[in-house]
């Protein structure tokens, strides 16, 4: 897929402007700095009745101003007009399908089934690119065939996609690395801004699980992080927007608990692994916990999370303010 321009696309309801409405990336030249061909990027956008974002994840793909894009929506046979938004921008999509499907994991397996890139990614219907990501990726994996993956920074934004806070990828260890045997504290790598070099995916399976539903992308960095090295970029290249149907803030315990799940299908290593992987899927539980105790509006509700996530991770109640927060929480 050739470049894109603004005036290229259909053009954007009246009352939106700015990226990527009314702002597009720069053209990049025809080849890069060493003189190369651009590495073909192939992306995949799953979407199921998100017709209110869909429009400008499409958007924030297509004006990356990259010259060698490979771009497929799967839909999963949305009732709202996500089909008819889907259908203006057919003409610059690689393929798309709407159709009835097993979930988020299944959506995403059928894209990438297709695919033809070096590197591969996928972008949710509500999230969106920034500006010159898919050029900052390029330039950072440069054919090194030892990069399994690059990650930038992430930002959470409103439904409106203003930006609340920004958070940079983090990665505390040795790489090649096994995450599956790491605090999770010690790691953030957010799957928004996370792109898979091919060879190393191929090398580990192309495909999530569809049994999870919530942490198919940490399983998969776990398999992959250990086949090659990862690259963290400090620039935000995605932004995550935070809506009431987002799964991370409806339904935060349950993706948390699901790691568990995630963490038994790393059957590497020895014995002692497979224990520490247990201290693992306990800490990330009660980081769901603790997250949801801090939002509680409900003070029981905000306590009882609380120490739920003291319980299962004892060191909360060495960190600065805790003890405190639950004695003003239940009035002490």
């Amino acid at each position: 897929m050739a470049n894109l321009t603004l005036a290229e696309l259909p053009p954007p309801p009246h009352d939106r402007i700015s990226w990527p409405w009314t702002e597009e990336s720069p053209k990049l030249p025809e080849y890069m700095p060493d003189g190369r061909n651009w590495p073909r990027i192939s992306i995949v956008t799953p979407s199921y009745n998100q017709a209110s974002f869909l429009e400008q994840t499409i958007r924030s793909v297509l004006l990356q101003g990259y010259p060698n894009l490979e771009y497929v929506v799967v839909d999963g046979g949305s009732q709202d007009v996500s089909p008819d938004i889907i259908q203006r921008y057919q003409r610059w999509l690689a393929g798309w399908v709407s159709e009835k499907d097993r979930g988020q994991s299944h959506a995403i397996n059928k894209g990438w089934a297709g695919l033809s890139g070096d590197i591969i990614a996928y972008l949710n219907s509500d999230d969106f690119y920034f500006p010159e990501a898919l050029a900052r990726v390029a330039l950072a994996w440069c054919y090194d065939p030892a990069i399994a993956m690059i990650t930038g920074g992430v930002a959470f934004t409103d439904v409106a996609a203003n930006i609340l806070t920004t958070r940079k990828p983090k990665l505390n260890g040795e790489i090649p690395i096994d995450l599956s045997l790491m605090d999770p504290g010690r790691w953030f790598l957010p799957q928004q801004a996370s792109f898979f070099v091919t060879s190393h995916l191929d090398a580990v399976g192309r495909f999530l699980r569809e049994d999870l539903h919530f942490t198919m992308d940490r399983e998969l960095m776990y398999r992959l992080c250990r086949n090659g090295r990862v690259v963290l970029l400090e620039d935000c290249l995605a932004g995550d927007r935070e809506h009431q149907d987002s799964k991370r803030l409806s339904q935060t315990i349950e993706m948390y608990r699901e790691d568990a799940t995630a963490l038994k299908y790393c059957q590497w290593g020895t014995r002692k692994d497979s224990r520490i992987r247990k201290r693992v899927a306990r800490k990330r539980l009660a980081q769901g916990y603790y997250l949801t105790g801090r939002r509680q509006k409900n003070r029981l509700d905000a306590v009882r999370c609380l120490l739920f996530a003291a319980l299962y991770n004892p060191d909360y109640l060495k960190q600065y303010g805790f003890l405190k927060t639950i004695q003003r929480l239940i009035g002490m």
